[in-house]
Parts: structure tokens; sequence; C-alpha cells
């Protein structure tokens, strides 16, 4: 990873390090089997640090993921519906368009005029983005403080795409 606050654990990340994060992480091809294999590494590492999560892989509209781990709740699902909308509405993770906002002294719910039943940008989903293709879906986790959903969405990306 780059220097950065971004990377600090604890640490607040910049637009500017969440735009990088974006740039970084992309796939040169998405197939149903790469979302078992992103969405179990998912699972293992929820499981390792017992986060009460619920876990979505989708693309194209298909739901190709989906797991619900001890603790997580049905609300759970409605949060990554929400988050995963977002990144299907900008392109973008759902933590990047918040920050983005805030970086404008505003909120997304304030001045999106999207409906916050239907849209959330709260941290925890993330573009499947395709070399040459663009974003063909999302990865989205939910259950923890937004930060650490994203956190932990950006980290098993950059360990399925370094494998």
């Amino acid at each position: 990873m780059t220097a950065g606050a971004g990377n600090t654990p604890g640490a607040t990340p910049t637009v500017a390090d969440l735009e990088a994060q974006e740039r970084r992480l992309v796939f040169r091809r998405f197939t149903h089997d790469d979302a078992w294999a992103l969405g179990s590494l998912l699972v293992e590492l929820a499981r390792e640090r017992q986060a009460p999560v619920a876990i979505d892989i989708h693309r194209a509209g298909q739901q190709l993921f989906h797991a619900a781990l001890p603790g997580s709740t049905p609300d759970n699902d409605a949060w990554i519906a929400r988050k995963r909308r977002v990144v299907e509405r900008y392109g973008s993770a759902s933590y990047l368009v918040g920050a983005r906002f805030r970086a404008k002294g505003t909120t997304f719910e304030e001045s999106s005029r999207l409906d916050p039943d239907v849209y959330a940008a709260h941290g925890g989903s993330f573009p499947i983005h395709v070399e040459d293709v663009g974003v063909v879906g999302a990865v989205t986790v939910s259950g923890l403080p937004q930060l650490e959903d994203h956190r932990l969405v950006v980290e098993a990306l950059q360990r399925f795409l370094d494998q």
C-alpha cells in the first residue's frame, strides 16, 4: 500500500486516498468463479475477526454471492442494497461518494436529492471495475462501522487481486 492517512489504521482516508484505491483495485475479468472466490475470502476474513457481517456480490444486476454470518441481521441486507445502489449509480465506492459530499461541506442525504431509504453513501460497497470495460458490479459488506466495512472490502479485494 502507498503511504497516506487512508492507510494508517484508525485514520480517516482522504478523497484522494479513496480514489487511489479505486484506480488500484481493478480486475482483468470478473466471472462467477471469481465472485465465489472473493466472497469466500471475505467470509474467511470476517470469521477470523468474528465480524457480524453480511456479504454480497452483484454483477450486472445478478446476485452472484451472499453470506450472512452469525450476528448479522436482516437490516444488514437492507443496508447492502442501499449501499450497492450508490455504487451502481455513481460508479464509485459508497464510502468515497459520501466522502466527496462531506469534502464539499454537506452530506449525501442533504445534497444528493436521492431517497435515503433507497440510497446510502455509507462505507462498505466497492465497485467491481474490469479493465477496458468499466464498473460491472459491486462487492458489499454490512455489519461493522462504515469505515471498517469499507476497509474489510478493500483488504479482501487487494488480497484477491494480488493472487
